[in-house]
C-alpha cells in the first residue's frame, strides 16, 4: 500500500534563501532513495518560510527505511536551517473512498 508523507517545515528567518536551496540538495538524495515514488514541496501563499514536503513511497516500510536512513548515515543537516522541528504526518491510500 503506499504512503503520502508530509514533511511541514518552517525556515528560520536568517535561512530564507539559503534554507530552500539547501532542502533542494537534501530531497535529490530523498527523490533517489529506494521506493520513493517522488517528491515535491508546496510553499504557503501567505508565508514563505512555510512548506511542506508532499512524498509517495511505494511502502510504509520504504518510507521507515528513509527515516531510518536519515536518522543516521544519511542525515541531512537540515535541522540547521529550520526555526523549529519538522513536524511529519504519514498517510495510507484509501482505496474505498
Amino acid at each position: 500500500m503506499t504512503v503520502t508523507s508530509l514533511l511541514d517545515l518552517r525556515f528560520a528567518p536568517d535561512h530564507l534563501e539559503d534554507g530552500p536551496r539547501a532542502l533542494s540538495e537534501i530531497l535529490a538524495d530523498t527523490r533517489a532513495f529506494d521506493g520513493c515514488l517522488g517528491v515535491r514541496v508546496v510553499t504557503d501563499v501567505t508565508d514563505s518560510a512555510h512548506v511542506v514536503a508532499v512524498e509517495r513511497w511505494e511502502s510504509l516500510e520504504h518510507d521507515d527505511a528513509y527515516r531510518a536512513w536519515r536518522a543516521g548515515p544519511g542525515a541531512s543537516g537540515l535541522g540547521a536551517y529550520l526555526a523549529e522541528p519538522p513536524t511529519l504526518t504519514r498517510f495510507t491510500d484509501d482505496a474505498s473512498l
